[in-house]
């Protein structure tokens, strides 16, 4: 099985959360989360568009994995939900672990084109002031949720302080994405006989759209106010 994954494997695929549920199952969903809050190279991948598709095949994913039925859908979000927040929480732990580390020699380096050293202040005093929010915000945000650890980490945001909003961020961002997503596909199909499982696409526009548009429109209104009071 994992020959012929490979050899009909496209780079296209890594943004396909259907993909993932194809041929990894739970485990393939486990690893992006923990990718993509942990690591630099994750940045790229489907998080959003992969946990409300993971709500949708919930029951398929969790037979799967244990090898039988709970015959419960709450049972089957719970389990999923406990284990892809862990994922989540390991992933941002070891961002920030990586932005910690590497701190010092940031504040140490010389300003260039492309680094400022201002910029690691302005972070700091950043997450000094908004530093839970920030981490907890971050989660539902495609790139910046990859970043958001290791910032945390560089600017020396406090380890208790990050741990607790990590914890909170991972579960609230995992189980509203999943659970939104095993409802909503129900909703959606008894009321409209809409099988948004014959439509995956339509699901991966529609939140890259919600959880993009917010951020364009603050960069839009941020750079007009600017302009204003220049």
């Amino acid at each position: 099985m994992l020959l012929s994954i490979l050899l009909d494997f496209q780079w296209i695929h890594l943004l396909q959360p259907q993909w993932y549920i194809e041929n990894g199952g739970l485990w393939f969903i486990l690893l992006v989360v923990f990718a993509e809050t942990g690591l630099f190279a994750g940045f790229f991948l489907p998080g959003d568009s992969l946990l409300f598709v993971t709500g949708i095949y919930s029951s398929d994913l969790i037979s799967s994995a244990l090898g039988f039925s709970t015959n419960s859908s709450v049972i089957d979000l719970l389990i999923l939900g406990i284990l892809i927040s862990i994922a989540g929480i390991i992933g941002n732990s070891v961002g920030y672990w990586f932005g910690r580390k590497s701190g010092p020699f940031l504040f140490e380096r010389k300003d260039t084109l492309l680094f400022k050293k201002k910029y690691l202040y302005q972070a700091k005093d950043f997450y000094d002031k908004h530093g839970g929010g920030a981490i907890i915000m971050a989660r539902f945000l495609p790139i910046v949720r990859t970043f958001a650890p290791i910032v945390a980490g560089i600017v020396q945001m406090d380890r208790k302080k990050f741990s607790f909003f990590n914890i909170i961020g991972s579960i609230a961002w995992v189980f509203t994405m999943i659970i939104a997503g095993h409802y909503l596909q129900r909703f959606i199909y008894n009321s409209f006989g809409f099988d948004l499982k014959k439509h995956l696409e339509v699901i991966v526009i529609g939140i890259v759209l919600v959880t993009t548009l917010p951020v364009i429109f603050k960069l839009v209104t941020g750079e007009k106010k600017k302009e204003e009071t220049e």
